[in-house]
């Protein structure tokens, strides 16, 4: 496992100050994948969360500063860090941001080239902007929940990848850094509204695409994406473990019935749907007749498109992962190192997650402030400073 140090290294988006007003889930996520980019990201925490963030991953890379924004004070501390930025991003209701003084109005009346990234579950508007919803709620309405898991089953809840971090955090990175590229040359902010339902239906294009040419069936493991076809598929292995197959392309799937010492005939309906239960059932009690170990030992690095269903304890240790670099240890445990890789710019991880404050105080210093300012917004309970954690080796 390779040790990644505390470092503030060159990435593509080095030179980029972005404040990030903190959240829960995607937006972390969306700051994680701008800092580790090489953007100076600067979190506003709130004073009453002012505490340690241990094994935090998504909130590395990040300095802090703790204000309490029922103060005006505050308030116009976060608007000079604004204006100090190139861009902005918060994930609260419709309204909330306004109400505090802080929305893109005021904002980008103070710097109009500002970048006001905003991220929602149902968007900035509709008939639901109000409502309270999570990640499944979310690709729900999309239609994408529909699509997963077993026929006549419930769907399947993909954890909260596809809502919150893909349709969310992923695509509001995205949005800021289009966003950020415009202003450069035309000298002008705007607002992006990220909404996840939004996201997570753009993530489905292609399933929609299908559907319309009229190659997808609206019914769950009925399709050959969706778990129906006997070609892309999970098994289980004889010790209780599993295997994932996905040879679609003729050629892939010629491979799996060589290597699978199939009869070529008999498995020549590939894309028939009548044939693919009885095709699952053969293959269902085959791959039950060795280990995963075994199974590895005929199929991987081949061209059936296979690998081993790792566990998170698992997957950090496979040889492709270690050999990549695709999880670092830091910050006293294993993550998911920066991606994508850039040739002459890579990402890094910045820094070990920073406790809420932790570094109020530098900052203000930064902003031009003087200590008796400074003193003047922590007695009043503007601003509230945390004990910074050591700074790992």
């Amino acid at each position: 496992m390779k040790e990644q140090r505390w470092c503030a290294m060159a990435g593509p988006l080095y030179g980029t100050r972005i404040i990030e007003f903190a959240g829960i889930g995607p937006g972390p996520f969306c700051g994680m994948m701008l800092s580790d980019m090489g953007a100076e990201v600067i979190r506003i925490d709130r004073t009453d969360s002012v505490q340690p963030r241990g094994k935090d991953g998504l909130s590395r890379g990040r300095r802090s500063i703790a204000l309490n924004l029922k103060s005006p004070l505050a308030v116009e501390v976060a608007l000079k860090l604004c204006e100090s930025a190139e861009a902005v991003f918060e994930g609260f209701r419709p309204g909330v941001m306004e109400r505090l003084g802080l929305g893109p109005d005021v904002c980008l009346k103070r710097k109009p080239r500002l970048v006001y990234g905003r991220m929602t579950g149902w968007g900035q508007d509709g008939p639901l902007a109000q409502a309270a919803g999570h990640d499944p709620n979310y690709i729900a309405l999309a239609g994408v929940l529909h699509t997963i898991g077993r026929r006549n089953e419930p769907p399947t809840l993909p954890l909260n990848l596809v809502g919150d971090f893909g349709g969310g955090g992923l695509l509001l990175a995205f949005g800021l850094v289009c966003g950020i590229l415009e202003a450069r040359s035309s000298g002008k902010g705007q607002v992006i509204d990220a909404a996840m339902v939004d996201g997570a239906a753009t993530l489905a294009t292609l399933i929609y695409a299908l559907k319309a040419q009229g190659r997808y069936v609206d019914e769950r493991e009925s399709n050959f994406l969706d778990g129906g076809a006997h070609f892309n598929q999970v098994y289980e292995t004889s010790d209780g473990k599993y295997v994932s197959i996905c040879s679609l392309e003729p050629q892939f799937y010629d491979e799996l019935v060589q290597k699978l010492e199939l009869d070529r005939a008999e498995f020549s309906r590939q894309m028939d749907r009548d044939a693919w239960p009885a095709y699952r059932e053969r293959l269902t009690k085959l791959f039950k007749q060795k280990s995963r170990a075994e199974w590895c030992e005929i199929l991987e690095g081949s061209d059936v498109c296979f690998a081993p269903v790792l566990s998170l304890t698992e997957a950090p240790n496979h040889p492709h992962n270690r050999a990549r670099g695709t999880f670092v240890e830091h910050d006293g445990f294993i993550q998911p190192a920066p991606a994508p890789r850039f040739s002459r710019t890579p990402g890094s991880i910045q820094s070990p997650s920073r406790p809420a404050g932790a570094d109020s105080e530098a900052l203000l210093a930064e902003l031009g402030l003087s200590s008796n300012e400074i003193r003047e917004l922590d007695k009043t309970g503007a601003m509230q400073q945390a004990r910074p954690v050591a700074e790992s080796d």
